[in-house]
């Protein structure tokens, strides 16, 4: 007979660690019900967690609440909760990944706010980029920085490039045409 202490992704699991899985679930899904409808539609959950979250965000009755919640956290316990897990870390500032991907968007705009030579750089790392949208970008925000205005122009080159250099671990977003039969 073999040792149960070696086997132990055979052992059976508690009811009371079941019960705590539920619960982890079910407080993942009401995370998810507190997120707008297209934060949810960059997440791409299975349509009938979708629709329940959706539905949960209409009612206005606690106990119809409620039991939406509950169902949430049913339909929690088929999904995989690691990704969503990662993209609510996301969100609420907590990724390492994230942050690395930030300061990389910030490293490189001040390269390009600094040295013209840094152009033909980034946009041989990243041809996607929209060389006279750049250019119009950071032309400006110079002029602005030496005239001591609002950096509109920097954040918009921030918000460029966060269009062109993928974050690492997030999936790309599906076209305009899915998103609008949800």
């Amino acid at each position: 007979m073999s040792d149960p202490k070696q086997h132990g992704q055979d052992e059976p699991i508690s009811k009371s660690q079941r019960k705590r899985d539920v619960e982890a679930r079910q407080d993942l899904g009401e995370e998810l019900v507190n997120l707008s409808v297209d934060t949810l539609k960059k997440m791409n959950l299975p349509e009938d967690l979708f629709q329940a979250i959706r539905d949960c965000k209409r009612f206005t009755a606690h106990g119809a609440i409620k039991r939406q919640k509950q169902y949430i956290g049913k339909l929690m316990r088929d999904v995989d909760p690691e990704p969503i897990e990662k993209h609510l870390s996301v969100l609420k500032g907590e990724s390492n990944e994230h942050n690395a991907w930030l300061h990389l968007l910030e490293r490189w705009r001040e390269r390009l706010l600094t040295d013209d030579a840094m152009l033909p750089t980034f946009l041989a790392d990243f041809p996607g980029a929209d060389v006279q949208l750049l250019r119009t970008l950071i032309r400006n925000a110079r002029k602005e920085k030496l005239e001591n205005k609002p950096p509109k122009s920097s954040r918009t080159l921030f918000q460029a490039m966060k269009e062109v250099i993928p974050e690492p671990g997030v999936p790309k977003r599906q076209n305009d045409s899915e998103d609008e039969e949800a």
